[in-house]
């Protein structure tokens, strides 16, 4: 089993390789310019729908808010007509009073609720005014909750718009390199992977480019760049890792 799988590799020269992987290379470039041209959006649709999670929460503690200053102001109201029913009962009995001490009581009781009803109407105002900021801050949270679902619609058209356009031609690239992949020995091909997911620009595979690498832009020693134009073997950069290829196996390729 193991000579068979070694005589299937043998199959492609190291030029074939070279060339294969410069394909699969280009491949995946094309796949790569197609999520750019995605751009940020699905970034923006992930943002835009947390912060409107973060609004509608903002939104709902207004509410809850307003809802508990306006069952104080309603608690304070209440204190009043109590403290009214008090003063009026408190009034009636003073005309019956016997001595002067029930006299001062009921008078010290009368002056109480006075103060109590004085005490009450100065929370209602405070609670008043707390309530119109409240319902202020509302107002101003929902339009920016409104705006921000509009952007979020929008944002999703134009990302479902770009995604039906591209969907297709993405999975036949895809299917495309996963044909080539079969043509590329596991280490090979995993060590192209793990290339590609270092470098910043998805760049595995470059060519040499005025006796520099491709994708670091490191000169390379003369001898080396001998070895590149033979063919011969699968050359990496020494300082980024990169495999470098001969320019003139991209027009054998084409």
């Amino acid at each position: 089993m193991a000579t068979s799988k070694q005589s299937a590799e043998k199959e492609y020269t190291v030029e074939e390789k070279l060339i294969t992987l410069h394909k699969l290379q280009s491949m995946m470039s094309e796949i790569d310019k197609i999520k750019t041209l995605r751009g940020e959006l699905p970034l923006e649709v992930q943002d835009l729908e947390d912060e409107i999670v973060g609004l509608e929460t903002r939104l709902n503690n207004y509410n809850a808010e307003i809802k508990d200053l306006e069952d104080a102001v309603s608690q304070q109201k209440n204190k009043i007509t109590e403290s009214t029913a008090a003063v009026e009962r408190y009034k009636t009995q003073i005309d019956n009073v016997r001595n002067n001490r029930e006299f001062d009581n009921l008078t010290k009781e009368i002056e109480f609720q006075g103060l109590e009803i004085e005490f009450s109407e100065k929370k209602i105002r405070e609670f008043s005014i707390a309530v119109t900021e409240k319902q202020n801050e509302t107002t101003l949270c929902s339009d920016k909750l409104d705006g921000r679902k509009a952007d979020l619609a929008q944002k999703k058209n134009e990302l479902d718009e770009i995604v039906s356009e591209t969907k297709q031609e993405e999975e036949k690239l895809r299917e495309k390199a996963k044909k080539l992949e079969t043509m590329v020995e596991p280490r090979l091909l995993t060590a192209f992977k793990r290339l590609r997911k270092g470098a910043h620009n998805g760049l595995a595979v470059v060519c040499i480019e005025r006796g520099s690498c491709g994708g670091c832009y490191n000169k390379i020693p003369p001898q080396k760049q001998m070895d590149i134009k033979m063919h011969k073997k699968v050359m990496v950069c020494e300082y980024c890792g990169r495999i470098i290829i001969d320019p003139d196996l991209t027009g054998a390729e084409q």
